[in-house]
């Protein structure tokens, strides 16, 4: 993936030493981190309940969800991989059976053989359905606030825009005080325009450090709607631990930042 085998002994680049952490940083509650059910039972006891997202229902088995119930907007997704969502409104209704088909080859698949990322080693698999977020711009598809955080300190964050897009996202980086980084991630375009900082940026960062408490590396990923913070998610590889940055010499500055047992 990256050119070259990575060095597990003595690494130095930010993507080596996420593969170090794949295999030597192995705490049981990373399952509860990425798990969409348990993740927020972690934040919440954290944080507070009111900055995680609202659950309508969890459930083991895709034909027992009554779809009649549910209100006119939400997003259906499984809760041990990334990407097995679909969103539906009264624009875009679901087709009950091409849902059905696809969560159940999600069901099918390890998500930790991808690209072997520990936490998700063993999760179990259910599908939960949440209440579509939307925020002022009344979009289906929010901005989000991914902060990198390294031995427990967030040191820079990348704005996503235009997802859903013609064109495709968009990814913008800042440092936590806000002025905008030199690097960005390798194949990543940046928004014709700078994007808009949070208005909750002191709390997120806040909430950064409370959440990566105890970790080498973590992605803390938040909504801003209508002014309110909700935690989306927590990742430990971005990219399963193989997007480097651009220019080159940032895999290295970035991997300085993670302190591990073997500096």
């Amino acid at each position: 993936m990256m050119g070259s085998l990575p060095d597990l002994k003595k690494p130095e680049a930010f993507t080596e030493k996420l593969q170090w952490i794949k295999l030597y940083d192995r705490k049981p509650i990373y399952h509860d981190m990425v798990d969409k059910v348990e993740m927020k039972k972690f934040v919440a006891d954290r944080i507070g309940l009111m900055y995680t997202i609202p659950t309508i229902g969890v459930w083991d088995n895709f034909d027992d969800i009554d779809f009649d119930a549910l209100p006119e907007k939400y997003i259906i997704k499984c809760t041990h991989d990334s990407g097995s969502y679909v969103i539906c409104t009264p624009q875009a209704p679901l087709d009950i059976e091409k849902v059905r088909q696809k969560l159940k080859k999600a069901f099918k698949h390890d998500y930790y053989i991808y690209s072997r990322e520990w936490p998700y080693r063993g999760l179990k698999k259910r599908i939960i359905i949440e209440p579509l977020l939307i925020d002022s711009s009344g979009a289906n598809y929010l901005t989000d606030y991914k902060f990198y955080c390294f031995n427990g300190e967030p040191k820079f964050f990348y704005i996503t825009s235009d997802r859903g897009s013609k064109l495709g996202l968009t990814e913008d980086f800042f440092y936590i005080d806000g002025t905008p980084c030199e690097f960005t991630q390798v194949g990543e375009r940046r928004a014709p325009v700078c994007p808009p900082l949070p208005r909750n940026l002191s709390k997120m960062i806040e909430f950064s450090r409370v959440l990566s408490a105890n970790t080498y590396h973590i992605r803390i990923d938040f909504y801003e709607v209508n002014e309110r913070i909700y935690v989306g998610e927590l990742t430990f590889f971005d990219g399963g631990g193989f997007f480097g940055f651009e220019p080159k010499e940032y895999n290295k500055i970035i991997g300085e930042w993670i302190k591990l047992p073997v500096d």
